[in-house]
Parts: structure tokens; sequence; C-alpha cells
């Protein structure tokens, strides 16, 4: 018997595994989160103009002290919009400030957008250069981030906020966060 033979038997079945393992691990829900370097590490130091006050300027410092959720969105972001709804619903427990930060809009947009669907934040930031959102290693609009009271990142969402993700992650960490668990 020669090997030769086998071979392209073999390289078939090899690859035959490799494709069945990339299917299956395709099949993980939480294939598409991507760890974010920034858990368990201090937020981004940032200094950002309020988007209702420009002439205000907020930094993290004066957002320590209490826990805080930091949402970036944006009016031209079609995802920050399915995302709404949920974020709003959120919001309304009032259990922490939520944060936005507008990322790379106009001002007059980001407002018009905030009447139109409402404003679910306790305070929203503009970042019309995009610094601090890279800081942040945001890749695409909607992200969220679940901030301590002593400014330190400890849990993150890529896309949008769903109703699961606060159940399963935000308020869990929330919890973990007041000692409630």
């Amino acid at each position: 018997m020669k090997l030769s033979r086998w071979l392209p038997l073999a390289i078939f079945l090899a690859l035959a595994l490799l494709l069945a393992a990339g299917v299956w691990m395709s099949r993980q829900p939480d294939r598409d989160v991507l760890p974010s370097t920034l858990i368990g590490k201090p937020a981004p130091d940032f200094a950002l103009p309020s988007l209702h006050e420009p002439r205000r300027t907020v930094t993290l410092r004066q957002l320590r002290g209490q826990p805080f959720v930091l949402n970036v969105w944006g009016s031209w972001c079609p995802t920050c919009r399915d995302e709404h709804p949920v974020l709003t619903r959120f919001a309304d427990t009032r259990r922490v400030r939520v944060i936005g930060i507008d990322w790379k809009d106009e001002r007059a947009d980001a407002l018009r957008w905030l009447e139109r669907f409402g404003n679910p934040y306790w305070l929203v930031l503009a970042d019309p250069e995009g610094r601090t959102v890279i800081d942040f290693g945001v890749a695409a609009a909607p992200e969220t981030f679940l901030v301590d009271a002593d400014g330190v990142v400890r849990w993150k969402k890529s896309g949008a906020l769903t109703d699961d993700d606060i159940a399963n992650g935000l308020v869990p960490a929330l919890d973990q966060l007041e000692g409630r668990r």
C-alpha cells in the first residue's frame, strides 16, 4: 500500500475537521464579542463638551463617585436607533446614570435626533473629533461601558444593547458593584 495513495484522503479529512470545528465555533452565541482591554482598567481620561451646553466641559474625574453607563452613539448610526428603546427602558429604571457620548456628529443633527426619539441620557457629551471614543477602543457605534465609582471599566457591550444584554450582562455587573451578589 502506497502512502501517496492515502495522502489526498488524509488532507481531505483534515480540512473537513477544520471546517467542522469552524462551524461548531460559529454556533457560540457570543462569537462576535470582542474582549475589551479596558475591562478592569481605568477608563481613558477625557474632557468633552456637553452637547446641550457646549461651553461646559465635563471630565471623567467629575463623573467619578458613582457608577455610570457610558453609551457611544451617533445620529448617523442606524443601529443606535434600534438600540434606543432598550437604552431608554434601562435609563427609566434610574438605577445608574446613563451618559451618552455623541460620536462624530453635527450638534444640530444630534439634538434633532434626541428631540425626535427622546433623551434617555443623564448627560450627553460631544466628541466631534472622535478622539475620546478612539481612546475607549470603540470600533463602531453603538458601544456601551459600565464604569465604576472609581472610574474603572467593569463591563462592555459592542453593538446594540438588547434586553438580554441588560438582564444578563449589565445588571449582574451592577449588582456586583453594589455588593448585591
